[in-house]
């Protein structure tokens, strides 16, 4: 599918009738310079956030296509109710169970396996502190070849469709790996998008080495770029962190013009923005989310990414240490 020039886009009259007064930038802390955690503003339920009636309207329009109800709505995505907990501890190292989790997570779908810290930092501003000890963050691939064909409409399927069998996958590897902890004894809550839960995953799975946060708002990862999807898993079981990775991605994005090309409805900003005390690259939540609506999900920009072509992204960050190595040498300086 050809993909759309730069438009002044209205969304529909249906849409435009359920939008808010308020704006989601203001709700995601645009243009704060001081920290809060976040507030909720889409992906929760719809009677609890302000953009509620759109995201209703969406997804109705989603459900009513008979594709989309059938791969998503009526798609595997693992038990539906959690597992008793066990009535006693199993014990090992942490280093042990780190182990054990990450084996079974890629024995059971799941492409990447990331460990953090739970940080209440992450956790939406009407959650209590206690969520969880760890984060287990769980990553899932996605076709390329069936992600470039964004957008989607009713009867051009196929990028969200993909979209929507890979978060079912992330959501089936979150709920058998959270089972399988709570057979060991401890509390597990397994969380799949594209709903939002407690915690708000991009901070976490940018802590545990997922990889760096590009100009399109989206993780770009060392060997998937940016297709792939996020699931998580909350716990208590004793475990070790993975560390953060950088290995120049946002320098890379800082000079690119891909996505910002790319975007139709012109979300994505050539600068970083303060966002609630931290200053990041940040995709225009108002002109973003009516497009999305009617494009069932959108895409483009993932699509575009240089680094979500196949097999690009791991070039891509050779050719980047290199050219730093090159550096660190004309300038005496050998160092990583």
């Amino acid at each position: 599918m050809a993909r759309p020039a730069k438009i002044e886009f209205k969304p529909s009259p249906e849409q435009l009738a359920l939008m808010p007064d308020c704006s989601g930038n203001d709700i995601n802390g645009r243009g704060e310079s001081r920290f809060r955690r976040p507030s909720r503003v889409y992906w929760h339920n719809p009677s609890d956030i302000p953009h509620g009636a759109i995201q209703r309207w969406m997804v109705a329009r989603f459900n009513r296509v008979e594709d989309f109800k059938t791969v998503y709505a009526e798609g595997d995505r693992g038990p539906s109710n959690p597992d008793p907990i066990a009535g006693s501890e199993q014990q090992d190292s942490a280093q042990n169970w780190v182990k054990k989790v990450k084996e079974f997570a890629l024995q059971h779908e799941a492409d990447q396996v990331g460990i953090a810290a739970m940080k209440v930092d992450w956790t939406y501003d009407d959650c209590g502190p206690d969520v969880a000890t760890w984060i287990i963050l769980l990553g899932v691939e996605m076709d390329h070849a069936k992600l470039a064909c964004a957008p989607s409409s009713d009867t051009d399927t196929a990028s969200a469709l993909e979209v929507s069998v890979q978060y079912n996958r992330g959501a089936r590897v979150s709920a058998h790996l959270a089972n399988w902890i709570r057979g060991q004894g401890y509390h597990a809550e397994p969380h799949a998008g594209p709903w939002a839960g407690p915690v708000t995953l991009t901070p976490a799975a940018l802590a545990c080495g997922f990889g760096e946060l590009g100009k399109h708002g989206n993780i770009i990862n060392r060997q998937s770029g940016s297709s792939f999807r996020l699931s998580a898993v909350l716990t208590d079981l004793p475990l070790l962190a993975d560390e953060a990775d950088e290995f120049g991605a946002d320098g890379f994005c800082t000079r690119c013009q891909v996505c910002i090309n790319a975007c139709p409805v012109d979300a994505i900003s050539d600068t970083k923005q303060w966002v609630r005390g931290v200053e990041k690259w940040y995709v225009d939540f108002d002109k973003c989310i009516p497009y999305f609506n009617e494009t069932h999900g959108c895409g483009i920009c993932i699509a575009v990414c240089p680094w979500s072509r196949p097999g690009a992204a791991p070039r891509l960050a050779e050719k980047i240490r290199r050219r730093k190595n090159r550096l660190a040498q004309m300038s005496g300086d050998t160092h990583e």
